[in-house]
C-alpha cells in the first residue's frame, strides 16, 4: 500500500485521535485539526513529519478552503478526509432550544459539508479520493433524549449516501462509518445537556441521563479498534457505503430494521393505495 495523506477533523481526543494513531502506525502522514496552539504543537510531536496539526474551527467558514489548500501546496494531496469533528446534544425535543439545534447542525452537519467541498475539487481533479464521515448507529435508530443529535446525524448519513453516488465515477469513494458506543468522551466531557424543567419528562428522561452518564468511560467499543477498521477501509479497494462498528450498533440497527419492514408490510395495502391507475402513470417510477 502507498502512504497516504490524511486529513481528520478534531484529533485531540476520541475517534479522531484514535484514527489518526491507526494512519500514523500504518505509516502514513496525518493532517489534523485542532482548536488551539498548545494542542497543534502537541499533535506535531505525535509523529515529527508525519503529523501536522492545524488550527481550525470547522465552523468558520471563511477559514475552511483556505487551510484546505494550503494543505495541498505544503504538505501534500489529501487522500483521505475524514469528518469526525462533532458533538452530541442530550435533551427531550421540547425542551431543547432552537439555538440548541442549529448549533448542532452547524457542527455536526454544516462544518462536515464545509470542509468535504473545500476538499473534493482537488480529489475530483485527481479521481481519486476517499471520504469518511463519522456519523452514528444514532442517524440510523433513535432514542429518546437526543432527538436533535439524531437529526445532524440522520442528515450527514443523507448526504454521505447521495455524495457517494455523485462521485463515485471520478473514482472517490465515501462511506459513512456509524459507531455503536465507544470509550470516549461522547457520553462525558464532550455532551451538551440542555437543562430539565419539565416533570412530565421525569420517568422516561431523568433515568436515560442517569444511565448514560454511569456508562460513559464503560462502554463496549474500543476506539483504538475503530481506528484501525478506518484504515482498513481506506485502504479496500472496494470500501462500503455503510460501515456499522459495535456489536450493540449491529443489535439495535437489526432491530430497526426488523420493525421498519413489520410496519411497511402492516400497512402495506394503504401504502399501495395512492397511485393514479391510468395507462399516462404506467413506468413512471424511481424505483
Amino acid at each position: 500500500m502507498t502512504q497516504k495523506i490524511w486529513f481528520i477533523t478534531g484529533v485531540s481526543t476520541g475517534f479522531g485521535r484514535a484514527i489518526a494513531n491507526a494512519a500514523i502506525a500504518a505509516g502514513d502522514t496525518v493532517v489534523g485539526t485542532l482548536r488551539n496552539e498548545e494542542q497543534r504543537k502537541a499533535f506535531d510531536n505525535v509523529a515529527p513529519g508525519r503529523t501536522h496539526g492545524v488550527i481550525l474551527d470547522v465552523t468558520d467558514n471563511a477559514k475552511i478552503h483556505p487551510t484546505v489548500d494550503r494543505v495541498e501546496r505544503e504538505i501534500g494531496p489529501i487522500d483521505v478526509l475524514v469528518n469526525n469533528a462533532g458533538y452530541g446534544h442530550e435533551g427531550t425535543f421540547e425542551e431543547s432550544s432552537l439555538e440548541d439545534l442549529r448549533r448542532q447542525f452547524d457542527v455536526n452537519v454544516f462544518g462536515a459539508v464545509a470542509v468535504t467541498q473545500a476538499v473534493l475539487p482537488h480529489m475530483r481533479q485527481r479521481r481519486a479520493g476517499r471520504i469518511i464521515n463519522i456519523t452514528s448507529m444514532g442517524g440510523l435508530i433513535t432514542l429518546p433524549s437526543l432527538s436533535f443529535y439524531h437529526g445532524s446525524k440522520f442528515a450527514l448519513e443523507g448526504l454521505s449516501e447521495a455524495l457517494g453516488k455523485e462521485v463515485k465515477g471520478f473514482g472517490i469513494f465515501v462511506t459513512a462509518v456509524e459507531p455503536g458506543s465507544f470509550r470516549t468522551d461522547w457520553a462525558g466531557r464532550s455532551m451538551n445537556r440542555a437543562p430539565r424543567r419539565i416533570a412530565d419528562y421525569d420517568a422516561l428522561i431523568d433515568p436515560l441521563r442517569e444511565k448514560r452518564l454511569a456508562m460513559s468511560g464503560k462502554q463496549l467499543g474500543d476506539p483504538a479498534k475503530l481506528g484501525e477498521a478506518v484504515v482498513k477501509i481506506a485502504n479496500a479497494e472496494n470500501p462500503p457505503a455503510h460501515l456499522l462498528l459495535g456489536s450493540d450498533a449491529r443489535t439495535l440497527v437489526d432491530r430497526k430494521l426488523s420493525d421498519l419492514r413489520a410496519e411497511y408490510d402492516a400497512w402495506n395495502d394503504l401504502t399501495l393505495s395512492t397511485d393514479f391507475n391510468d395507462k399516462a402513470s404506467a413506468g413512471n417510477s424511481w424505483a
